[in-house]
């Protein structure tokens, strides 16, 4: 019983304070709110707003009555409006915020923002509390989740004050007889300096670095973010209190202004002539076949095929944009692209009569009569023709006179087995001999008997076209008693043609 009279006269004493306190806090409301004179009342004002970084550590700012919260961004806050509230003068409202606090406190430890508010925070500022701290009449539910109750409205109507108010450091009367914030920056009364930015509080100012500055001391200085990577991809350039990303050649900023992404030359801007090839920060040309680079790595010249080699083609070179071809003389034709073919004229074309027959040699063709015998010889079979024994002149004569032809190249390697004559008939108990009886002035030919009915005809001396040479080679056929001689020629006509091939 005692007990309970003793706190009913503590409750009692603490009414009667918070009366006495209300005759000396005039008309200014309480830390945390202002007035409000359109609705003529206190209003709470929102910290986390107007005061720059107002959480650090990566916490979050949650404005409450009079104060604001910095809790963990994990943290929940519910609030809790059901009981209605009744509008508390404002002198009144700092007692009861009071006995409120200590009520709170006693019952279940938390913290409220009054208590905070009376504790030292100044005008304009806030309070920090942990995660598992609550501010104001609250209740703390569990970890990291705050059930938050709204306190009675920190305002009340004021009658139109009889004297001039008395405000702190950094605030001035209003038209209204009301503290208002000096504005310091606006007002030109700070004492920033002129490199830095000010920066007005409640009640108060504080002096900041530009972007792109840093404090150090009392001056600011500019930060060099070239120094800090990865600021650019690339190549990064430090400007006063900013900086700006440069790319190597052949690269180009992307849209973030940071990356670098490769140019494709060969899209962009080809500058090569033939074929352009990307590469990563660069292009490269080549030239098609034919060509090649010039001296400024981007143009094609035409290779002279005909002049890196005399190997090409076996008869004329001839070069062209990009390639060469090759020539035959007349009476070739090309052939595998390179060399050179004999053309027969006498199975395609030719200006032989009929009683005329066509022989073919290397580059051209020639007409020789189809009877070639001369009187006293008459033909007896092709190409041979036969001196009548009835005849007296054919006594000093050769018996018969066979006519060959046969075509040689130019510059013939020599010594080369060029024709083979023969004995068509045989006679027994008889001695052959070969010899070259005319065609030979010049010692170009050398017969040589490879049998006793057979001989090679050899060339001794290259020769040079286009030519032609008669050789007769003579047969003699004699008997081993010596009593029959008789000798056949077989005229030989050699047509040297005017090329090597």
């Amino acid at each position: 019983m005692l007990k309970a009279l003793f706190l009913t006269m503590l409750t009692l004493a603490l009414v009667k304070s918070q009366d006495t306190e209300e005759t000396i806090t005039y008309t200014q409301c309480t830390d945390g709110y202002e007035w409000d004179p359109v609705r003529q009342q206190c209003k709470d004002i929102d910290e986390c707003d107007i005061v720059p970084d107002a959480c650090k550590g990566g916490m979050k700012c949650v404005n409450h009555y009079g104060g604001y919260l910095c809790l963990p961004k994990t943290a929940q806050i519910i609030v809790n409006n059901e009981q209605p509230q009744q509008e508390i003068p404002a002198a009144e409202t700092a007692g009861a915020a009071a006995n409120a606090a200590a009520t709170s406190s006693a019952a279940s430890g938390s913290v409220a923002a009054s208590g905070m508010a009376a504790s030292g925070v100044m005008p304009g500022g806030g309070f920090v509390v942990s995660a598992a701290a609550v501010a104001g009449p609250e209740v703390q539910t569990g970890r990291n989740v705050v059930s938050r109750r709204n306190p009675a409205d920190p305002q009340r109507i004021l009658p139109n004050p009889s004297h001039q108010i008395q405000c702190a450091t950094g605030y001035e009367p209003s038209e209204h007889n009301v503290c208002q914030d000096i504005d310091e920056c606006t007002a030109g009364t700070h004492t920033c300096r002129p490199d830095q930015v000010c920066i007005n509080l409640r009640g108060a100012f504080t002096c900041q670095c530009p972007p792109g500055y840093q404090k150090r001391g009392e001056q600011c200085v500019d930060i060099d973010e070239c120094t800090v990577p990865p600021y650019c991809h690339q190549r990064c350039v430090n400007t006063p209190g900013s900086f700006y990303c440069q790319c190597s050649p052949g690269f180009q900023l992307a849209a973030n202004n940071y990356t670098c992404v490769d140019i494709n030359e060969c899209d962009a801007s080809n500058q090569c002539a033939q074929q352009c090839y990307n590469i990563l920060g660069s292009f490269i040309c080549q030239c098609n076949q034919g060509y090649e680079l010039s001296s400024d790595r981007l143009n094609c010249e035409d290779i002279d095929e005909c002049r890196t080699s005399s190997y090409l083609c076996q008869y004329q070179c001839v070069n062209e944009p990009g390639k060469f071809s090759c020539m035959c003389p007349q009476g070739y034709q090309v052939v595998r692209s390179r060399t050179c073919q004999d053309i027969n004229e006498c199975e395609t074309t030719n200006e032989c009569r009929e009683d005329e027959m066509c022989w073919n040699y290397h580059g051209g063709f020639r007409c020789y009569p189809r009877n070639p015998c001369q009187d006293p010889y008459v033909l007896t079979s092709e190409n041979r023709c036969v001196c009548p024994v009835s005849n007296a002149v054919c006594r000093e004569l050769p018996q018969s006179i066979v006519y060959k032809y046969m075509s040689i190249r130019s510059d013939r390697t020599v010594p080369s087995d060029i024709f083979q004559i023969q004995a068509t008939t045989i006679y027994a108990n008889t001695i052959n001999t070969f010899r070259i009886k005319s065609g030979n002035e010049n010692g170009e030919f050398y017969l040589r008997q490879t049998s006793p009915i057979s001989a090679m005809l050899v060339l001794v001396k290259s020769l040079s076209g286009p030519r032609e040479y008669i050789v007769d080679l003579e047969m003699l056929t004699v008997n081993s008693l010596g009593t029959y001689r008789t000798s056949s020629v077989l005229r030989l006509t050699i047509i040297v043609g005017p090329f090597s091939f």
